[in-house]
Formats: structure tokens, sequence, C-alpha cells
């Protein structure tokens, strides 16, 4: 069976410190609030799929961390499966949820995902991101990474401790600008652009604007990549409840066309069109019956900007290698040819991990209702979003793409 699935409601906790606040707390919240804005109660739920790393690499619940997140909240009795993978557990999730309700198995299923990230030891919160590749063959898996370019002077070198995954991002970053001329600026203007954004989204880290010249003054994390380029630690939670197209007649929802989830393969690193992002774009776009020409908001998964500039050649917005001018011109800003990040993107509304894929559709849903406010896309009508997660070799281990489409 192969039913159409809509999502018919979505959540979202604001994203930021929530030193106060259990994980379970946070889940709840933005459970009930895509509840409400489903109009439907716990009771309605056939299943649901719960995605974390925190509740398992912090507070120790290694097994049934879902069960005890939403149980307290009125979910009981119905099936919780617990997810993991990486920065993209929401997005598989919900990947899972699209699933079970096409298949028949339930009206109704709930995809939920969080992360409390942020510690009193900010050490704690980044290490958790360590797992997130071959931890076997880690130094090997760097070495491999750094070699795809020239060593890096001296002066460009950064001292202390560092997340592994922004090293990894400015590897990549730097690959990128020895092959295709790729610049700091270019990396800048995304950033910048990203942040103006968030000014506008109430649930945002962070809502401050940079000028692209403030992002290239800020304090260095490894080149090329400053501070305001880098995704926060952060502490949220995101859901969404999924239904079958013919449960229940509501304007506001929102049509899945199509919902792709992939794992990495083997690859030589200039084999572009191999990229776990760009087949799972195509295989997207292709299910779909649509092309990237077609999209007119996108929300994609920029750990940095460097990882936006990757996705819109993935997603087939410009060229490869075109990305960082692509950037530059405007293309991807609101009032430009695809509005990218309009929620602000990971680099100012947060990345709590497993919320992450779901906080974008949570946008994306948003923007094609027209209820987004000051960063609306005026007259949206297809979105898409990529989530990706860890990495294994040379690219993400895991990459979701999902295209949503207006009903009304």
């Amino acid at each position: 069976m192969n039913r159409e699935a809509l999502i018919l409601g979505v959540g979202a906790t604001p994203f930021g410190r929530h030193l106060d606040r259990s994980a379970g707390d946070l889940a709840g919240q933005a459970a009930h609030e895509a509840l409400r804005d489903a109009g439907l109660a716990p009771a309605d739920v056939g299943a649901v799929f719960h995605a974390t790393v925190s509740q398992k690499a912090i507070d120790g619940q290694h097994m049934i961390p879902g069960q005890v997140a939403l149980r307290p909240h009125g979910f009981a009795g119905v099936p919780v499966v617990n997810v993991e993978n990486a920065c993209a557990g929401g997005a598989t999730a919900l990947w899972l949820a699209i699933a079970h309700v096409r298949a028949g198995l339930s009206d109704v299923a709930l995809a939920v995902g969080v992360d409390k990230l942020v510690c009193a030891d900010p050490a704690q919160g980044l290490a958790v991101f360590d797992g997130a590749m071959d931890v076997a063959h880690r130094e090997e898996t760097l070495a491999a990474l750094a070699a795809l370019t020239d060593p890096l002077p001296p002066e460009l070198l950064v001292d202390g401790d560092r997340s592994v995954f922004m090293e990894i991002y400015a590897s990549l970053a730097r690959a990128h600008m020895q092959r295709f001329g790729t610049t700091e600026a270019h990396l800048a203007a995304v950033s910048a652009k990203n942040h103006a954004h968030s000014v506008h989204n109430p649930r945002a880290h962070f809502r401050r604007a940079f000028t692209a010249e403030e992002v290239l003054a800020a304090r260095r994390v490894a080149w090329p990549l400053t501070v305001p380029m880098c995704s926060p630690v952060s502490d949220g939670a995101a859901a969404a409840v999924v239904t079958r197209a013919d449960f229940i007649r509501d304007e506001s929802a929102v049509a899945v066309l199509s919902s792709v989830l992939l794992s990495g393969t083997d690859r030589a690193a200039d084999d572009t069109g191999r990229h776990i992002g760009r087949r799972a774009a195509l295989a997207a776009y292709e299910k779909a019956g649509i092309g990237p020409q077609e999209v007119d908001v996108a929300e994609v998964h920029d750990a940095t900007a460097f990882g936006e500039i990757q996705q819109v050649e993935n997603l087939g917005f410009c060229p490869v290698g075109d990305g960082g001018p692509w950037s530059a011109s405007g293309a991807g800003a609101l009032g430009g040819t695809v509005p990218v990040n309009p929620s602000g993107g990971l680099e100012s509304r947060g990345h709590p991990v497993s919320a992450t894929g779901l906080a974008q559709v949570f946008e994306l849903v948003t923007q094609l209702r027209g209820r987004a406010g000051e960063r609306q896309v005026p007259d949206a009508r297809i979105a898409i979003a990529e989530n990706g997660g860890g990495l294994y070799g040379i690219e993400e281990a895991v990459a979701a793409v999902t295209v949503l489409g207006r009903t009304g």
C-alpha cells in the first residue's frame, strides 16, 4: 500500500539554553503543540517515533528514552519506537512515521525529536558529536579529510579545544575552496544571510543580525570557519503529526510529495554526482515528480555555512562548484530565486541534533500555510528539506530529503 500522507500538525519549542527543563518536558511541549495544531489528542495517535541522542549520551537513558520522555505527557499504550540517526534523527523519525501511515498501520503517527546539549561542562555537550563518526577509525578518517587539501600554514592554525565536526566541515570547505575557488567571503555571505533571517524567527536560538564583515572578523573556529558560520550547541524539541489524506479534510494540511532516506557509499572525493546529498535529492525529486526549478523555499543542513553551499549544489539550485557565488548573489535570501533557511538555519535557529530535521519541517509547513510573518516566502507552494547526519568516510553517513506541497 502507498497511501498519500499529509502533515496535519507541527510543533516546536524555542531552541536555546534550557538548563531548568528536562528532555521529556521539551518533547512533551512540542508533541502537544503539534497535536493541538492538528486538532487531535494523544489518544488519536497510533504510533510514536521518538529521536534523541542526548538522553542516552548525557542523561544515561540508553534505552526506552521515548517511553520515559512521553508517557508523563499522555502517550501510553501505543507503540513508541526509539530512533537514533545522528543529526538526521528527527528526519528519520518523520520518514518512519510517513512509511507507517502509508502502509496503513495507523491513521495517525507522531514524529518527535528532542535533545538537550547545553551542559554545565560545555565539553560534555560537544563530546556527544564524537560518536557520530567511526570511532574505531577516527584518526584515519580525520587524516584522510585533511589530505584532501594542502596543509594549512601555521598562522591559520587554531589552538585549544575544538569540535571534531567543525574540523571536519573546515576540511571539506577547504577542499571545495581549492577545487572550485569558493572564498571566505562566500561563506560569510551565507552566514550573514541566515543570521538576518533569524531576526524574524521567535523560536531561534540567536536572533542577532551580522554583516558579512562582522562574520569574517569574528573568532576563528577552524579555518576558514568563524563562530557565526557554525551552528551553536542548543536544547529544543520539534514534532510533526502525519495522517492519511482520507483521514481528515483540512486545508492547512501539507502533502508529503516524497520522503527519502539514504546512507552513504564509497566514492572518490571528486565524484560529486554520487554525493549522498545529491543522490537523495535526485531520488526525492523523482518520487515527487518535480525538478529543482519548481522549489519555492528550502531548509538545508547548514551545520556550518559551508554545509549550505554544498547542499544548494546537491539540490540542483546551481551547478556543482557554484554554490559560493550563487549564495553571495543573494539567490538564497528572502526575495531571491530560492530562499534557503528562512528560519535562520542551524547557524542561528540552533542545532539540538535530533530536533533539527523536524524543525526544518516545522518551518516549511509554516511557509506553505503562509503563516511565517516577516520571513514569509510569497505564494510558496513547493518546499524541500535536506537533513544530514554523521560522517562516514568523506561524506555524511545519512541524508534525508523531504518534499512538501501546499494543498489549499
